[in-house]
């Protein structure tokens, strides 16, 4: 009788033995996160969402400098658990015109506002609206340029450049919009933000750079 009670204990032995061998694998199986896209809105790919691309432009001047809030530029990553921005988490505005050579030049500036790091990476969406939220003339083209994930924190902001002809020296078309749309790389969700720069063509279309770091001033 206690021969066989003791080849019970050792066969429930063996049995919790394999068990614990089971949960302690190297992990390789495990679920995954989110998969996301890397972006070109957070890849060196630019977003779908952005305006389609072009072959460049040469023509496009954008406005010079980052000083100000600063992101952070990073080519090989965009910290260390971060996700790429949302628009829920930015907030927008449109910096200063730095005119020259008969084009209009201004930063699309937008900031982190929420209390998490993320990452912009490529060209933004932008599309200027009226007053009901119709698009107002083309899609900015994209302009040559080369793509860095850039990191930020909580109060930093990046840029991108939006140039276009003066109208009264090109003579194109013209409306007047109310807003602008800037969209954050590989999202839908656009920030919305005021537009004062007055009239622009809507024969020609804008030239629109990547983000960068900084707030354009």
């Amino acid at each position: 009788m206690f021969l066989r009670a003791r080849r019970v204990v050792v066969t429930v032995g063996a049995v919790a033995a394999l068990g614990l061998l089971t949960a302690c694998g190297d992990g390789s199986g495990g679920a995954t996160g989110g998969g996301g896209d890397s972006s070109g809105d957070t890849s060196a790919t630019a977003s779908q969402t952005a305006p389609p691309a072009s072959s460049g432009s040469s023509g496009a001047a954008s406005p010079q400098g980052t000083q100000g809030t600063q992101g952070t530029s990073d080519s090989k990553s965009g910290g260390s658990g971060s996700s790429r921005c949302r628009a829920s988490q930015l907030r927008g505005h449109v910096g200063r015109n730095d005119p020259g050579a008969g084009q209009e030049n201004f930063p699309l500036v937008v900031t982190n506002f929420s209390g998490t790091t993320c990452t912009l990476d490529g060209y933004p969406g932008a599309a200027f609206v009226d007053g009901s939220g119709k698009q107002v003339g083309p899609d900015p083209r994209r302009a040559e340029g080369s793509p860095v994930k850039i990191t930020l924190a909580p109060g930093s902001s990046a840029w991108a450049g939006l140039s276009f002809g003066n109208p009264e020296i090109s003579g194109a078309k013209t409306a007047t919009p109310t807003g602008i749309l800037i969209t954050p790389p590989d999202e839908k969700e656009p920030v919305k933000v005021d537009w004062t720069g007055g009239a622009v063509p809507v024969s020609d279309a804008a030239n629109l750079t990547v983000f960068r770091a900084g707030n354009g001033a």
